[in-house]
């Protein structure tokens, strides 16, 4: 197995991508909602990328495949935070779209990934 094989994998990569764009909504929320709100959400976000990290270094697929299934539930919890902030007038439709996207991006590779994982081990 090769060491860090993460930092090549295009959904870590992506990943890293969508918490720079969080880092950016988060800064600019207004000041009120950025220590609960924001907190939360660059958490999640966070999540994305250590769950992937993490779940390379285990031993078997079976735990990687566990460790995906978390990234891919912070995911899910990244969009729901963007929605209350899009739903609460807090972000606009095109910085929601621009947060789903990736998310949807990101979702899409990681089902992908476990697919992969199922099939080469017959899980």
């Amino acid at each position: 197995m090769k060491k860090f094989r993460f930092i090549e994998w295009k959904v870590y990569k992506d990943s890293q991508d969508l918490f720079k764009l969080i880092l950016r909504i988060v800064k600019d929320l207004p000041r009120e909602y950025r220590f609960e709100l924001g907190s939360q959400l660059n958490r999640a976000a966070l999540s994305v990328i250590l769950n992937i990290a993490e779940g390379s270094g285990k031993t078997s697929d079976k735990e990687l495949m566990r460790f995906l299934d978390i990234s891919l539930g912070s995911a899910y919890e990244v969009l729901a935070s963007v929605d209350v902030l899009r739903n609460n007038g807090l972000m606009d439709a095109e910085e929601f779209d621009l947060v789903y996207n990736k998310v949807s991006d990101i979702s899409d590779q990681l089902g992908g990934f476990k697919q992969k994982i199922k099939k080469e081990n017959g899980l």
